[in-house]
């Protein structure tokens, strides 16, 4: 009980951190436009090869990525399983998915400048659901350092590739 008490005082927000979110302008997004997330994700990505179900890209692992110990990070590789996953999901003129699992097997590291080799396939579809496989690969040794499982939602059923 004490342990609890403690994680909630920790998570108390206070009146001047409240104030400061408050203040806090966030600009509206126009459609079509790309928010700063997207671009802080995506930016240095090069798309080799699409195909109905299938991306595939190259990234030199940016310093914004990696971690204080110069490795690529669990939480970039976690934002590269979900915009490459989802981006193999969508189907132009049908409705978004929503990504309703993820799970990432982190098998090795990569480290600052190395290159990478990211594969995503989709695994499958059956009515409103839809699964990819995301594999990232150092391009020179050809090693695994993580794949990543995602399952999407739509809204409205969208037919078979």
């Amino acid at each position: 009980m004490e342990t609890e008490k403690k994680v909630n005082k920790s998570l108390d927000v206070t009146e001047d951190e409240s104030e400061a979110v408050s203040r806090l302008v966030v600009p509206v997004i126009p459609t079509g436009g790309v928010s700063f997330y997207d671009a802080f994700v995506v930016r240095g990505i090069r798309v080799n090869r699409v195909e109905p179900g299938l991306v595939v890209c190259t990234l030199k692992v940016p310093p914004r990525f990696t971690d204080r110990g110069g490795n690529l990070a669990n939480g970039a590789i976690a934002n590269l399983v979900d915009v490459l996953g989802f981006c193999t999901a969508y189907v132009p003129g049908h409705p978004m998915n929503v990504s309703v699992d993820i799970s990432i097997s982190y098998m090795s590291t990569a480290k600052l400048h190395d290159e990478l080799e990211i594969t995503s396939r989709l695994l499958g579809r059956i009515g409103r659901y839809s699964g990819t496989i995301v594999i990232l690969r150092n391009k020179t040794t050809g090693e695994t350092i993580a794949e990543g499982r995602q399952s999407f939602f739509s809204s409205r059923p969208i037919a078979k590739l």
